[in-house]
């Protein structure tokens, strides 16, 4: 966006730092940031969208502005909502408070507003600018852009391997290839996220909890891709599913006894339609989730279902982590099996990927770069 100041783009940028915060407690509703400055440059009020159902960040900022507002330039992340939902709409409160100009960074998808907000303002006299950082801001609330225009959730891949490429040793072991700094990571993005998906190798060779410890802002639903319905009635996931929801994905080809039993034991069974290879079709788990309105859903494998969810091109961002161990051996897995690619990429398959060293383990993440 030309002709903005370093001035602009900087209260922008403090705009998107507080809307990260609400990340794992507003959704299905986006994170947003917001601040409002006088002439001066003086901030009089920021704010963030703090929990779904709560008051938006604009509401936060004015209020913490307040009759200083009068005349003064909000920042906000994304276009203001312009309707009755769980809150009153923010677009009436900007206008309310005197506000003379607002920088918004992306307009909003959703159709329920979708530039509704961008006019109101401008219709009250109110001067916009748009666009400010929007590449940032749009990486922010992707998650939420997807659900608004593909009513599928974000699917984030994550996986642990050594540096020769191996998730477990040819006998099977798997634990611990990364350590306690990569784990903690983990345990924070399962937190954040909507719900946690195996497939039903994984539940059965790891036995796992498929939680936050310690828990997060969200209480993820556990979801096990279980084409016949094989959950053991033993298992970590079926003895709390009274406690923390479990979804056990199955087919029409599951026995009806096996489905019952984990029904009885508190367990959610859907039942869809294969592909051609027995696997739940993943085309309607990801229709299913969105119509849940699941926005985050973390994937953490195994090689079976993480190359599934790649070669259905389902996949957004991805995690790995990278432990500085050799396992070799050619009957060791690897973390993305499936069909795989035919020929070598040109370019990188993460758009701008992040590298952080985590006490010698190496974390690498992005958002995979879309055709």
């Amino acid at each position: 966006m030309s002709g903005v100041s370093l001035f602009a783009e900087d209260m922008m940028r403090r705009a998107l730092v507080l809307a990260r915060k609400g990340q794992g407690r507003v959704e299905p509703n986006p994170a947003v940031g917001a601040v409002v400055v006088d002439d001066s440059g003086r901030v009089l009020g920021e704010g963030w969208h703090q929990q779904f159902g709560g008051p938006h960040a604009e509401v936060h900022a004015l209020a913490a502005a307040g009759s200083s507002a009068n005349g003064a330039t909000l920042f906000v992340t994304l276009e203001p909502c312009c309707h009755f939902g769980k809150t009153p709409p923010c677009s009436k409160a900007i206008i309310g408070s005197g506000i003379r100009r607002v920088f918004i960074a992306i307009r909003d998808p959703a159709p329920h507003v979708d530039g509704g907000g961008l006019q109101e303002l401008r219709k009250a006299g109110i001067e916009v600018e748009t666009g400010l950082l929007e590449q940032e801001a749009r990486h922010l609330v992707a998650p939420f852009i997807q659900l608004m225009t593909q009513r599928r959730p974000w699917f984030h891949a994550k996986w642990a391997m050594t540096l020769d490429g191996k998730i477990a040793t040819r006998t099977g072991m798997s634990r611990w290839i990364t350590n306690d700094a990569s784990r903690a990571v983990v345990h924070q993005l399962r937190g954040r996220m909507d719900a946690i998906l195996v497939g039903i190798g994984t539940a059965l060779a790891d036995d796992p909890q498929l939680t936050a410890r310690p828990a997060g802002p969200r209480v993820a639903t556990r979801i096990v891709l279980d084409s016949n319905a094989r959950l053991p009635p033993d298992s970590h996931l079926v003895k709390t599913a009274c406690d923390i929801p479990v979804l056990v994905i199955a087919t029409y080809d599951a026995s009806g006894e096996q489905c019952r039993r984990l029904r009885d034991a508190g367990v959610e069974v859907l039942n869809i339609a294969n592909d051609q290879e027995g696997f739940p079709d993943l085309k309607i788990v990801a229709s299913e989730l969105g119509r849940r309105q699941m926005t985050n859903v973390l994937i953490e494998g195994g090689g079976r279902t993480l190359g599934a969810f790649f070669d259905a091109k389902l996949v957004d961002e991805v995690h790995a982590f990278i432990a500085p161990k050799i396992f070799g051996g050619k009957d060791a897995p690897s973390p993305v099996a499936g069909s795989g690619l035919e020929s070598i990429p040109v370019k990188s398959v993460l758009n701008d990927p992040v590298t952080e060293l985590l006490d010698g383990d190496l974390y690498l993440h992005g958002h995979v770069a879309k055709e």
